[in-house]
């Protein structure tokens, strides 16, 4: 089936989504307001990617006029074949966004984060920081609004998806979908391993119920060390970061590489605009992951600093390179002592 041609300038089906971003942001900087806590788009984060998602992967479904205030609609004006059939491809990429907001939805609740009186630790210290005035602009630039838009681009690469209208999936389709499913994995084993952690140092109790791949004996040394350096934290100094911004790349990528793709053209960068969303959440993750660290720093000057010369930030497959240069310097066996412990050299052979 052929793609169906791309509107010149806004498309119909971006209306309502627009509109429930705008009204998400303002409820957000109002509430943050009235409640003195900033953490309102945190605690549904989970959720809009997921809803933006299905907004595009079920276009079918909804009417031409909305029947509630935040009831979802498309206009009269879109293509027919939009509202007439479902693209496997958008299906697909709503089924494993909505695998994805299980797993966060449920490391977030049992972190406690849905608790409306919880707020990120990160404003607090932010607010130590910076002037009051300049803490509420950026409450209203940043917290409230372009996190509700970065939450909003994170749906588009399913509009292109449905926009394609394939009428099945493609071998792209199965390999990317094959990847996000590994990622979401990985992301759920190092949220627990990073729960676990947190929990053997919070109680010096190891748990008896723990999920696969958090099943770790951690050690009164790990919990003076303050912070987790074992297990796929070894590798990554924030592995989970580094599922999340892989995942969102991989959805941006269907669309992208698939058969009806319009967009890979060699002659014009503009054509690669669907990575757009996948690069403005890096770069979120990247300026914030900076903070966190310098956070992380002040806590544990000595252990976190050598942490970060022994383990890459992001990507695992740098942390052997970064061993391998400390251990040119001679100074590998000093780093590990201080990031795995005392019987690091029996036991790491990275």
């Amino acid at each position: 089936m052929a793609p169906i041609p791309f509107y010149r300038g806004i498309s119909p089906t971006l209306q309502w989504p627009v509109r429930f971003c705008l009204y998400n942001a303002a409820a957000a900087y109002i509430l943050s307001i009235i409640t003195g806590n900033v953490s309102q788009v945190d605690r549904v984060w989970t959720f809009l990617p997921t809803i933006y998602t299905a907004y595009y992967a079920l276009l079918p479904l909804w009417p031409s006029k909305p029947r509630l205030f935040f009831w979802p609609y498309v206009p009269e004006t879109v293509h027919p074949d939009l509202v007439q059939r479902f693209s496997p491809r958008a299906l697909l990429m709503f089924g494993l966004v909505f695998i994805w907001m299980c797993r966060l939805s449920y490391n977030t609740y049992r972190r406690g984060l849905f608790n409306l009186n919880d707020e990120d630790y990160r404003w607090a210290i932010l607010r130590k920081k910076i002037p009051g005035w300049l803490f509420q602009v950026f409450n209203l630039t940043f917290i409230a609004f372009t996190q509700n838009v970065i939450l909003f681009l994170l749906g588009l690469p399913t509009e292109v998806a449905a926009v394609q209208q394939p009428s099945k999936l493609s071998t792209s389709d199965y390999i990317l979908g094959t990847l996000a499913l590994i990622i979401i994995a990985a992301e759920f084993v190092s949220d627990n391993q990073q729960y676990s952690f947190q929990t053997y140092k919070r109680t010096g109790v190891h748990e008896q119920n723990e999920w696969p791949g958090a099943r770790i004996k951690w050690t009164p040394a790990d919990a003076k060390r303050g912070f987790v350096t074992r297990g796929l934290w070894a590798w990554s100094r924030h592995p989970n970061f580094f599922c999340e911004q892989s995942f969102w790349a991989i959805i941006n990528l269907f669309p992208l590489v698939a058969p009806e793709s319009a967009y890979l053209s060699p002659r014009s960068v503009t054509s690669l605009w669907p990575l757009l969303p996948s690069l403005v959440l890096c770069t979120l993750f990247f300026s914030s992951t900076i903070f966190t660290e310098s956070i992380s720093l002040s806590k544990y000057p000595e252990g976190y600093r050598a942490y970060q010369k022994r383990v890459a930030m992001f990507v695992p497959f740098l942390t052997p390179v970064w061993g391998l240069l400390l251990r040119l310097q001679g100074k590998k066996e000093e780093v590990d002592a201080l990031v795995y412990g005392q019987d690091v050299t029996e036991k790491k052979t990275q």
